[in-house]
């Protein structure tokens, strides 16, 4: 039996803005909704409505793609000079910092997580995110070149090239790091001279509206950011239809990821997209089991398995599989489930009763089609607690193993070598993350080459660093996020040809 969050722990300043009405924030201001529609917003750890949030119509995107077009073109933030940007990003970098406290405790009551994690992952590393890409507000650069121009040999041409800021972006953000994401989605915004419709998941909308008014304070131009909230059927689609995007920048399912760039081909859309995984944890016969066993472990269990990287498939070599089974077992039965501002809990509820019930049905069937399963029960009460499941006999092609379930389930396959391990691992249609877990260099390098997945991770597992580009291959996405890719995605490229005369 499980308890839901303890709310008289909030700070008064988390309390009053969980509870407070809320608005969509458009061209610098805050304004209801058309029809003043709301949704609620549910503390999983209770099943208990704290608060509503804004749903936006139609007209409603309309009004803030229409504020962002018009603040790209206003000289205040066209004409603003790159080191302006990157202060006003620093000073952005500083405010989330000081409310640390009070946003790591939001987001924990609106999204079920850990209260440790809030603070590190979404507010600490949200902090590096804008830090980090403020330094490339100054750095962003053309070439230039000598051209032949063959065809006419008495004359001389110079070519250059300069960057362009790509337009009004709309990014829509997933519920598992609610504030990060939309950081990640922010600041190459802002350094790029862009402006953005920030859209977050309906689920969890609270610190996105905490991060506009913050955006506001740190003296952003109206209009530059807007944050609008609502479902994705109504708001999110009305947002990636809206002719005034020229970019779309989606974190999400797989399925409505193929449906925004069937829309972004049609109408000629820059668009980047963070999809699902199903992300393989390979333990080769040398791993170092005293580092693979709590590596395996945690990168299912970390954030109750609501992780796109998760490594939902442990695949382990047969002399160690019953062994490392055994000790993910352990480490399972030893993790304390419970809300997420209680410090003494190790894994939080999912998302939400809806979400619960999807992960449950994906460890029913794997049970029917005969697997044995260790754990992977709802529990009884108020929230939507799961406790953490290993599944083995389980066939590779059954769907509970070939689909992202999005929670704490592990399923787990033995191999003899090598070659029947790279099988397995590139045996379904996502290609997000990977990781090989092994003391061998060749071992490390074969694998590293041979994976197809977007980020390969070599004695650990879901590290991530602002430096480094973040995406998918095969049905896990398109383009990428963070690093100088991540950045130079949200320009455009011209090229100049001048003539010079002696």
């Amino acid at each position: 039996m499980t308890t839901g969050n303890d709310l008289s722990q909030l700070t008064t300043k988390a309390a009053a803005f969980i509870a407070g009405k809320k608005g969509l924030f458009i061209g610098g201001e805050w304004r209801a909704a058309e029809g003043d529609e709301t949704l609620p917003v549910i503390d999983p750890s209770s099943g208990r409505e704290v608060g509503r949030i804004a749903q936006a119509s139609a007209a409603d995107v309309d009004a803030a793609v229409v504020a962002a077009r018009r603040a790209l073109e206003n000289p205040a933030w066209a004409r603003m000079r790159a080191h302006q940007r990157e202060e006003i990003m620093l000073r952005l970098a500083e405010l989330i910092r000081a409310e640390g406290p009070s946003l790591a405790q939001i987001e924990t009551v609106n999204s079920g997580k850990l209260i440790a994690n809030t603070r590190l992952f979404d507010v600490d590393l949200s902090v590096h995110t804008l830090r980090y890409m403020a330094g490339w507000a100054t750095k962003l650069h053309g070439e230039t070149m000598d051209l032949a121009v063959p065809y006419l040999p008495d004359m001389r041409f110079n070519g250059f090239t300069r960057r362009f800021p790509v337009g009004v972006v709309a990014a829509i953000m997933p519920w598992n790091v609610p504030l990060c994401q939309a950081v990640w989605k922010l600041a190459p915004v802002l350094a790029t001279g862009c402006t953005i419709v920030l859209k977050p998941s309906e689920l969890t909308s609270l610190t996105a509206l905490r991060l506009a008014e913050l955006c506001d304070e740190a003296g952003v131009p109206p209009g530059v950011v807007n944050v609008i909230t609502g479902t994705g059927e109504v708001t999110g689609k009305a947002l990636v239809e809206h002719p005034g995007i020229d970019k779309i920048n989606f974190t999400g399912s797989t399925r409505v990821g193929q449906t925004i760039a069937e829309h972004a081909a049609r109408n000629f859309k820059h668009y980047n997209l963070e999809l699902g995984g199903k992300s393989p944890l390979i333990i080769a016969e040398d791993a170092d089991l005293e580092k693979a066993i709590p590596g395996a472990a945690w990168a299912i269990y970390g954030n109750s398995g609501q992780n796109c990287c998760a490594g939902s498939r442990a695949l382990i070599h047969e002399k160690h599989f019953e062994k490392v089974v055994a000790g993910v077992a352990e480490i399972a039965a030893s993790i304390r489930l419970g809300p997420g501002l209680d410090k003494a809990s190790m894994m939080g509820p999912l998302v939400s009763m809806t979400h619960r019930t999807r992960v449950a049905d994906h460890v029913d069937r794997a049970r029917s089609a005969g697997a044995q399963v260790i754990g992977g029960e709802i529990v009884e009460g108020d929230g939507s607690y799961f406790t953490p499941a290993i599944i083995t006999g389980l066939d590779h092609g059954h769907p509970t193993v070939q689909q992202e379930i999005f929670g704490p389930v592990l399923c787990a396959f033995p191999f003899k070598d090598d070659e029947e391990a790279l099988r397995l691992a590139n045996g379904t249609v996502f290609g997000l993350g990977a990781s090989i877990w092994t003391e061998g260099l060749t071992t490390a390098n074969r694998y590293f080459e041979r994976l197809k997945a977007g980020t390969v991770w070599i004695n650990t597992h879901n590290i991530l660093d602002l430096s480094l580009p973040f995406g998918g291959v095969k049905q896990s996405g398109v383009g990428f996020e963070l690093g100088r890719e991540g950045i130079l995605s949200h320009t455009v490229l011209r090229a100049g040809v001048m003539r010079s005369d002696d």
